[in-house]
């Protein structure tokens, strides 16, 4: 099977499902080296994506590692009791993850929360930083008065690179040099190339995570090679390109069409016949005068980025601290 080069596509996606499903409609099959299991419950979607060997990451483009994606339609709804099950499937997920990466229950860990705060979409990060359990400090100044049940927690908002001046990489290695925790977790926005997972799903890894990735900006990463301990990414898309957007909606019209009455030449005519990649750029080519492609989020955002935040958050208070409920993080969401 050839391999499936994203870039002559000039898609911008950060999920490993999306990558998996485009390198699927171009190889017309299921992938080699990829196994994925995916389970409903009740409005929450949950897809467990594992790329096993080199030729299953070269065919999606993704490192070799565990996927978990959280797809929740109804979440941009306000639904405080959808929020408190997601709450509750993140929770439970992520202490999968420690598990399979034998992380001890004791086990010191450190949460940074990429992203610019001042900038809604991009404040995911110290959003989740601002809700989480910080108990590190009870542990270092008083250890015989900390509760059974919790666990030497650290967080930081390291910002990004045009507010401090220094790699959001540099900042935490500096700071796992000096704290030594055993374990860090990175949170960070996403993009994505379909509408309707801005802002309502989820991804967890094990494979560690690229500041700046969701709007083309590759930094240096937050990986186990680079900090020398294991480092699980979370991610959320909360923006997509304006040229993913005119593609998916020329998509959506044609599909409809075709369920009609099967035939879109009329309408369509020679774009019927022209691939994906080169409608691409004909889109980036009416964009161009503006000087960049656009990044798209939805008015509510704001309110969108501040549930999300909220239910990750709350989710780690409860994977991470046995003290608290993983079956009802009710209490930790809102």
């Amino acid at each position: 099977m050839k391999d499936l080069d994203l870039q002559q596509f000039n898609v911008r996606t950060d999920l490993a499902l999306e990558a998996k499903e485009l390198a699927e409609k171009s190889a017309g099959g299921g992938i080699p080296g990829i196994a994925s299991q995916v389970t409903e419950d009740d409005g929450v979607t949950i897809t467990e994506l594992h790329v096993q060997d080199e030729q299953g990451a070269q065919a999606i483009g993704k490192m070799m590692g565990r996927y978990v994606t959280i797809e929740v339609p109804g979440l941009r709804g306000g639904d405080t009791g959808l929020q408190d099950r997601v709450a509750t499937h993140f929770a439970k997920y992520f202490e999968s993850f420690l598990e399979k990466l034998s992380i001890p229950k004791m086990a010191r860990v450190l949460i940074v929360g990429l992203g610019n705060w001042n900038v809604t979409p991009d404040a995911l990060g110290p959003l989740v930083v601002e809700n989480v359990m910080v108990t590190r400090h009870f542990f270092e100044l008083m250890p015989d008065q900390v509760a059974q049940g919790y666990r030497s927690v650290s967080a930081v908002a390291p910002g990004v690179l045009g507010i401090t001046g220094i790699e959001s990489s540099e900042i935490v290695q500096g700071i796992v040099d000096r704290s030594k925790p055993d374990l860090v977790i990175a949170i960070d926005a996403l993009a994505s190339k379909a509408l309707d997972r801005v802002n309502t799903t989820i991804q967890i890894a094990d494979i560690g995570i690229h500041p700046g990735s969701g709007i083309g900006n590759k930094r240096k990463g937050l990986t186990q090679d680079i900090l020398g301990v294991p480092v699980i990414a979370i991610g959320v898309p909360t923006v997509v390109y304006a040229s993913t957007i005119v593609n998916h909606t020329f998509e959506m019209m044609k599909n409809h069409l075709e369920a009609q009455n099967g035939d879109t030449n009329q309408i369509f005519g020679l774009m019927n016949d022209i691939p994906e990649a080169e409608r691409l750029q004909l889109v980036k080519e009416v964009l161009s005068p503006l000087g960049h492609d656009l990044l798209v989020t939805p008015k509510e955002v704001d309110q969108f980025i501040e549930d999300i935040a909220n239910i990750i958050a709350s989710g780690l208070n409860a994977s991470l601290h046995e003290a608290v409920d993983t079956d009802n993080v009710a209490a930790y969401t809102h």
